[in-house]
């Protein structure tokens, strides 16, 4: 969470203007949470405030929460004063239930705690856990939560619980409902309850006894009607999230375990989920994966029943538009385009506990499948990448129909079940209904083996024609549901806003009058999420709908998913991708239409610190983001919008003399190298801080892991004749900055050259060295014309020193390869030192491993490059003990952001230090601007991996003759 000391003064006026009874509760709060906690200004209320869903709410008040004791004061609060809340983990939901135009409660840092049980057999969450991180935690137990949603790398599993998510490999067996241990609650009135715990089971039986005996009450009326507990029964055997989990009330006797389950699904409108135990399912190691394309839907549907009997995971099921959306997909079968407009594909998964298990299991699928038409062979494999790229193109369905939209329209995607037997016929009518409703283009796909289908759709909800064109499909769609296969409304994407208009239309008027006394019973005010799950408006779906203005071509595609949000640096300090672009969009709607010029400036403002000041523009939103957008683009063509001529003017002067300028940092660097000895790091650095804050953050932070200069002279000896020439790029960065104070490495070029000698390269540099550039210092500010040109002169100096490209060409430091390749394309053989040791150095070099542990650091070109595992690889030469940090991802120093903005260097790596293990004091990454800031946040010095790898690496056989040759 950003420190409100971080913020310049400049951007802390501008705040919403509470209206009562906000300005109380606002007052109350912030006796006992901080003011930096307290969101009020309106650029975050409306960006913090949005979730992947078509509606939108702007909350009043923006709450983050560091602990179960904060829920409570909030809530007694907030019950004073009569103000509903909202809880929100992730906000990837997609049904309207995570969004309030009330008070907001968003998640801190301080709910990330995992503990595994024996064996990892459960494991307990804390809500703020994202979903893939329990798995990872899980995974050297060959375990996994049973939850599998298509948003797992970006869910919390507060929501994932709350919504009762399931997936495409969990079906009903594995969902939160059927896998729960036990829970940790905090009810409306402060009440906590711990299920696993007997004394809080018991205290809470006799504090409670009013809520327990109607609770038992209901149960007993559930169970004892044999016609609604056959009804709930039928109702649960199908995914269904429609509605609270009435079969708590059929399945259990207890309670106490009643409230547990019911909980699971309850989308925050009965309690706060602060605590949940899994018990884990198996994540068997051996899986295969097939994409079978079938000419005809009806006969995709028919083998689905078929596969229903065999030993298969998931089975996938894609009309033929859901495929168009796709098809262009690296990795997928050219036969998909092939197919004629009626076809279809399955993709299915088997899994098994060893690979002769798993042989056996896709013999038994493919005889099943023998006696049905498919449009090409049946083809099982077991290459994970293979099978990676077919399940994440999967997983993109959705976010790739609403890329494709009509600009300024709106993405819908609903969720329904069916009985299986009748899913070919279910999926016939949903085709013609959406046909009819003037909606050709809409896909259809999903979990066929449990009924479940996903149809996604554009809608322009900006005229009332529009809006009355959904009305009436949702009202047909709901009754052919409902009426003609008894299916759900929901089956894992949660009630909502969307479908709480319907719920009783599903369950009737007896089982839905049992949700109301629910609803009654754990809120009676209405002041838990009020509007979801259950609502007597029945235009509610029709309400609050969120505007997707067109704002910049580069960004315009996003439907607002939030899947880019994990990999964010600057999350939960100032914007995300998902509300860098939210906010964009807002401002240029205002800008078009109604927007007053005093609230147009405001958001302005505020953008310029939130939305582009601590933006690191890494380029790992696009990663995560299943269309690739990268949010990082448009926030550099803002900032060269926002320089000025004069900017850009001093920016090619810049460029035109580059020498003189690392020159210049060269003896700054020097200067303040001196000072530092002189004085001492503590008066150093008090000093330079007090300058700092007297201009207003204006002045550059110092750090004591600044280094100090650089200074390196390319080695004149040669080693045997006819040694294999490289050329090799030291980048502006590794030849301006050395080692920090009290580290006493060589500059990078100087041992990047000994240990490309050592394993028999000939090292040639480019000419004019000096003056050389890949452009990156200016990209990443906006100044994108000066970038180009440094990055051509650049590859013309490569060429001539590659002879044309005949040569490799190694750089020292990763953000430059990686710009230099998106630059030169495959003009150029450029490479990254990881790649180039990896693949080419170590098997020309005798290792000997260093004794004491490391941790390395993939910076975020190295992610985007995908060498991450070779760095990993050559750490694991060098070290017995190698330690990656999974919790950091981008560091947030972004070239001399860490200098400029150091709160985004301080909050990306706010969980380094304590994840690093004692007696680790030996970090390495590959870019030196990125080493200063992970340097100051670990305490110790990060180096390049290549001074590691130069340290452990002598010449070796051949090369060390030829060494001896001609010495």
């Amino acid at each position: 969470m950003l420190a409100l000391a971080s913020v310049p003064p400049r951007y802390r006026a501008y705040t919403h203007a509470l209206r009562p009874p906000y300005d109380a509760l606002h007052r109350l709060l912030s006796e006992f949470i901080p003011e930096e906690r307290l969101v009020t200004d309106p650029l975050r209320l409306l960006t913090w405030g949005t979730d992947a869903s078509f509606y939108r709410l702007v909350p009043q008040l923006a709450v983050v929460v560091e602990s179960e004791q904060e829920v409570i004061r909030l809530l007694a609060v907030c019950t004073e004063l009569h103000t509903p809340v909202t809880f929100r983990a992730a906000g990837t939901s997609l049904s309207g239930q995570a969004i309030t135009d009330s008070v907001l409660v968003l998640l801190g840092d301080n709910w990330r705690r995992c503990e595994l049980g024996v064996d990892g057999a459960t494991i307990t969450l804390q809500p703020g856990v994202i979903g893939a991180a329990a798995n990872r935690h899980l995974a050297p137990f060959g375990r996994k939560i049973g939850p599998d949603p298509a948003s797992i790398d970006a869910a919390m599993i507060g929501g994932i619980a709350a919504n009762n998510a399931s997936g495409m490999c969990c079906g009903t067996a594995q969902n939160s409902y059927h896998t729960l241990d036990g829970v940790r609650v905090v009810l409306a009135d402060g009440t906590v309850l711990d299920t696993r715990d007997p004394a809080s089971r018991a205290a809470f039986v006799d504090q409670q006894r009013d809520l327990v005996g109607t609770l038992d009450a209901l149960a007993r009326v559930a169970r004892d009607d044999d016609r609604l507990a056959a009804r709930i029964r039928h109702k649960f055997r199908m995914k269904n999230t429609t509605g609270y989990s009435l079969n708590a009330l059929v399945d259990f006797v207890d309670p106490i375990d009643v409230l547990a389950h019911l909980m699971i699904g309850s989308e925050g409108t009965l309690g706060f989920l602060s605590e949940i135990t899994y018990r884990t399912v198996p994540e068997y190691a051996d899986k295969a994966s097939a994409l079978i394309l079938f000419d005809q839907l009806e006969t995709a549907c028919m083998a689905v029943t078929v596969l229903k009997t065999t030993p298969v995971s998931a089975v996938e099921l894609a009309d033929r538009a859901a495929l168009r959306s796709v098809e262009a997909k690296p990795g997928l079968p050219q036969g998909i385009r092939a197919l004629g407009t009626n076809g279809a594909a399955l993709l299915v998964e088997t899994r098994a506990a060893d690979a002769g298990e798993l042989a056996v299991q896709i013999r038994a699928i493919e005889a099943a499948l023998s006696g049905l038409a498919t449009f090409e062979p049946v083809r099982f494999s077991t290459d994970p990448a293979e099978c990676a790229r077919f399940w994440n193109v999967r997983k993109g369905m959705f976010p790739s129909v609403g890329a494709m939209r009509k600009v300024g329209t709106t993405v819908i995607i609903e969720d329904v079940a069916f009985p299986v037997p009748r899913l070919a016929e279910a999926t016939l009518d949903l085709q013609r209904l959406l046909a009819t409703h003037g909606y050709p283009d809409a896909i259809i796909f999903g979990h066929a083996l449990e009924g479940n289908l996903h149809f996604v759709f554009t809608q322009d909800f900006n005229a009332a024609a529009e809006v009355e064109r959904y009305r009436g499909f949702m009202a047909e769609m709901c009754r052919m549901v409902v009426e003609k296969y008894d299916g759900s409304l929901k089956a894992e994407h949660g009630t909502g806003r969307n479908i709480a208009p319907f719920v009783e239309l599903e369950w009737g008027t007896e089982a839905y009058a049992l949700m109301q006394k629910i609803k009654h019973l754990f809120d009676p005010q209405n002041l838990l999420n009020p509007g979801v799950v259950i609502n007597a408006d029945p235009d509610a779906h029709l309400k609050d709908l969120k505007p997707l203005p067109q704002c910049d071509p580069v960004v315009d595609q996003c439907i607002e998913c939030g899947f880019c949000e994990p990999k964010c640096p600057s999350r939960g300090m100032t914007l995300s991708p998902r509300q860098r672009i939210v906010g964009w969009r807002e401002i240029a709607r205002l800008e078009r239409t109604e927007g007053s010029d005093a609230e147009v400036s405001t958001l302005r403002t505020l953008y310029d610190y939130h939305g582009i000041d601590t933006c690191a523009a890494c380029g790992l939103c696009a990663t995560a983001c299943p269309v690739g957008i990268e949010t990082g683009l448009l926030i550099k063509a803002l900032r060269g919008q926002r320089a000025g001529a004069l900017a850009h003017r001093v920016a090619a002067a810049a460029a035109n003399h580059y020498g003189a300028v690392t020159t210049g940092v060269r003896a700054g660097l020097t200067m303040a190298d001196l000072l530092h000895g002189l004085v001492g790091p503590r008066v150093m650095q008090g000093s330079l801080d007090g300058v700092r804050r007297i201009s207003g953050g204006r002045v550059p932070k110092w750090s004591p892991a600044l280094p100090r200069a650089a200074h390196f002279k390319p080695l004149q000896a040669r080693v045997a004749s006819g040694a294999e020439r490289i050329v090799y790029f030291p980048s502006c960065a590794a030849r301006a900055m050395g080692a920090q104070r009290g580290d006493d490495a060589e500059a990078l070029p100087t041992v990047a050259e000994r240990l490309f000698r050592k394993a028999g390269f000939d090292v040639v540099y480019p000419a004019a060295l000096a003056e050389l550039c890949c452009g990156q210092p200016f990209e990443s500010k906006g100044f994108l014309e000066a970038a180009d040109r440094k990055a051509a002169e650049l590859e013309l100096a490569l060429r001539e020193a590659s002879d044309n490209g005949r040569l490799p060409i190694v750089f020292d430091t990763s953000p430059c390869a990686y710009r230099m390749r998106r630059y030169c394309g495959t003009r150029l053989p450029v490479q990254d030192s990881i790649e180039f040791i990896h693949d080419a150095v170590l098997s020309r070099v005798a290792i000997e491993p260093v004794h004491e542990p490391i941790v390395i650091h993939p910076v975020c070109s190295v992610r985007k490059m995908g060498t991450v595992d070779k760095l990993a690889g050559i750490a694991r030469r060098c070290s017995a003990e190698v330690i990656e940090v999974n919790d950091v991802l981008c560091c947030g120093f972004a070239g001399d952001k860490g200098f400029n903005r150091p709160e985004l260097n301080e909050h990306a790596l706010r969980h380094l230090k304590e994840a690093i293990p004692a007696g680790c004091t030996h970090g390495y990454s590959s870019s030196r601007t990125c080493e200063i800031g992970l340097s100051e946040q670990a305490g110790f010095p990060y180096r390049s991996i290549i001074q590691l790898v130069d340290a452990c690496a002598s010449a070796s056989g051949g090369v060390a003759q030829a060494r001896k040759r001609t010495s």
